[in-house]
C-alpha cells in the first residue's frame, strides 16, 4: 500500500525522532524513504546546519537498514514544497512533527502540521513527541470512534507499525451513553456494550486478523479525550494512534475535537494518522 515515504525534517529533534518512524515503516513495508528538508527563507546557518546532520544520520540508519533512501533539501515555503513533492514523486504518506508551541494553539490552527493534514492529497501521519530518544513502542493504543472511514488503510498502518517494532495493539472505544427522554442518560453494563459494539470497529477487528496482527479491545464510557489519556497513562502505553479527517479538522475549530485534548495532554507519542483523501 506505501511504496514511497516522505518525512519532513527540521532543525528540531522531534523532527528527527518522527523520521524514525517512517524509516521503520519503510522497512516493514519495503518502501522507498524521502528524508526532505524545505528551509525558510532567512533560516540561520545553524539552524541550517541542525537539520543537514540530522539527515546525515537518518540516512545512514536507513541504509544500515538496507532502506533506499533519498535527500531532498530545497529553500522555500515547506508546505507548497511538500505538497509539490508528493505530486512529482507520487508519494503514498508523510511524516511530519508538530513543535512544543504546536500545543498552545487551537487543534493546529495556523501551524505546517494542520496544512499538511489539510492540504496535501496523500495519507498524513503528524507525530507528537513526548518522550526524546523512546522509540520502541511495545504496546499501541488505538482509539476508535464510529462513522471512521477508510477502514483498510488504518488498520494496514496500525499493523504495519505494530510489525516493525514488534508491538501490542489494543483497541479502545469510548461510546457515548444512550439518552433518553425524562431519564437522562443510561449507560450500560461492559456485557451490553460488547453486544453493540459497532460494526466499523468490527471490521477494523477483521482487518487485524487478516494482517495476522493480534489485538486486544477495550470499551470505557466517559469523555473521549479524557479516556483515551487515563487508558495511555494507567495501562503505559508507548504511542497512541489516533484518526483524523479533513471533517473534523474544519468542524474542530467550531466545537473541539477530542484529538485536540489528548495532542495537549499524552502522556506518551501520539500519531495523528489522515488516510488519503
Amino acid at each position: 500500500m506505501y511504496k514511497k515515504i516522505l518525512s519532513a525534517v527540521n532543525e528540531y529533534l522531534n523532527s528527527e525522532i518522527t523520521a524514525k518512524y517512517a524509516i521503520h515503516l519503510a522497512k516493514e513495508c519495503n518502501a522507498k524513504l524521502y528524508l526532505c528538508f524545505i528551509a525558510k527563507k532567512g533560516l540561520s546557518r545553524e539552524s541550517f546546519d541542525k537539520a543537514e546532520d540530522a539527515l546525515k544520520r537518518l540516512f545512514l540508519q536507513a541504509s544500515n537498514m538496507n532502506i533506499e533512501a533519498e535527500i531532498i533539501t530545497e529553500t522555500g515555503v515547506p508546505v507548497t514544497r511538500i505538497k509539490e513533492l508528493v505530486k512529482s514523486e507520487g508519494v503514498d504518506i508523510v511524516f511530519a512533527s508538530t513543535r512544543r508551541e504546536d500545543v498552545r494553539h487551537r487543534f493546529y490552527e495556523g501551524t505546517v502540521a494542520r496544512s499538511l493534514l489539510l492540504k496535501l492529497p496523500c495519507s498524513v501521519a503528524i507525530v507528537r513527541v513526548a518522550h526524546i530518544g523512546k522509540i520502541h513502542p511495545k504496546k499501541i493504543l488505538v482509539p476508535l470512534k464510529t462513522g471512521f472511514w477508510k477502514i483498510e488503510e488504518k488498520a494496514f498502518f496500525v499493523s504495519s507499525l505494530a510489525k516493525s517494532f514488534g508491538s501490542g495493539v489494543f483497541v479502545f472505544h469510548t461510546p457515548k451513553p444512550i439518552k433518553k427522554f425524562f431519564h437522562g442518560e443510561i449507560y450500560l453494563t461492559r456485557g451490553e456494550l460488547e453486544k453493540q459494539m459497532p460494526q466499523d470497529i468490527l471490521r477494523f477487528t477483521e482487518k487485524m486478523e487478516k494482517y495476522k496482527t493480534p489485538y486486544e479491545i477495550d470499551i470505557v464510557t466517559g469523555r473521549t479525550g479524557r479516556a483515551i489519556t487515563i487508558e495511555a497513562f494507567t495501562k503505559r502505553h508507548d504511542l497512541i494512534i489516533m484518526g483524523a479527517s479533513c471533517r473534523s479538522l474544519l468542524g474542530a475549530a467550531i466545537k473541539g475535537n477530542p484529538v485536540e485534548e489528548v495532542l495537549r495532554e499524552t502522556p506518551c507519542d501520539l500519531i495523528i494518522f489522515k488516510p488519503r483523501i
